[in-house]
């Protein structure tokens, strides 16, 4: 009895010892501050806005993914908790995720960090293009339609996808300003994608991004 005890607290702790690594394995990245100042001219990043399936090899820097991330969705105006795009209502039903080498993150815009999701390489699951998989970064926009109670199914669609437009084309307005290649996409197996990455039913894939260093620009 004494020794059946005894190792029942030994498991015990056991247990109590090893559950803070397995939670430990995925990770809060806390990103740099943003730059928001500079840049090319308004005009001239218009001008060189273009989609661009032509990548180089090379990933974005720490800095490049931090502005990056802002510019897409992030929190300009601290005080309301305001964002860089706009949203029907200020819902801000769209989660920004961004599938990079060492796992997917979700973009938390108030502490301006990226949370890991998943510690796995998936970015081969975010398009049926062969240059998907080898991108810097794919980001994701998933809509949350339990941010849209009150919302006709209809609307919510349309809402999402005009939430998801605005942040693509902040995207792509940082990218052509940074000289960097990207592409919006819509060919993917949600479902797939949606069960990996562990959405409830509720939540909707809306588009992707696909973000690298270019050679050229071929639209």
């Amino acid at each position: 009895m004494k020794r059946t005890l005894y190792s029942l607290i030994c498991f015990s702790v056991l247990i109590l010892c090893v559950s803070p690594c397995i939670a430990g394995e995925l990770k809060t990245v806390k990103l740099d501050e943003p730059q928001t100042q500079g840049g090319k001219p308004l005009m001239e990043v218009l001008k060189n806005r273009s989609s661009s399936r032509a990548f180089t090899g090379q990933s974005l820097s720490r800095r490049q993914l931090s502005n990056l991330l802002w510019a897409a969705f992030g929190i300009n105006r601290p005080e309301s908790g305001k964002r860089t795009a706009p949203s029907a209502m200020n819902r801000q039903e769209i989660d920004v995720y961004a599938a990079l080498p060492d796992g997917l993150y979700l973009y938390d815009a108030k502490a301006h960090a990226l949370k890991q999701v998943l510690a796995d390489d998936i970015r081969g699951m975010a398009g049926t293009q062969p240059f998907v998989k080898d991108a810097a970064v794919n980001l994701i926009y998933v809509a949350d339609f339990e941010k849209m109670k009150g919302v006709s199914g209809e609307d919510r669609m349309l809402y999402a996808g005009a939430s998801a437009g605005f942040i693509g084309e902040n995207v792509y307005l940082y990218c052509a300003s940074e000289g960097l290649a990207v592409v919006i996409r819509a060919s993917m197996d949600k479902p797939a994608l949606a069960k990996r990455m562990g959405l409830r039913v509720d939540q909707r894939i809306v588009s992707f991004t696909v973000c690298r260093v270019s050679e050229k620009t071929d639209r």
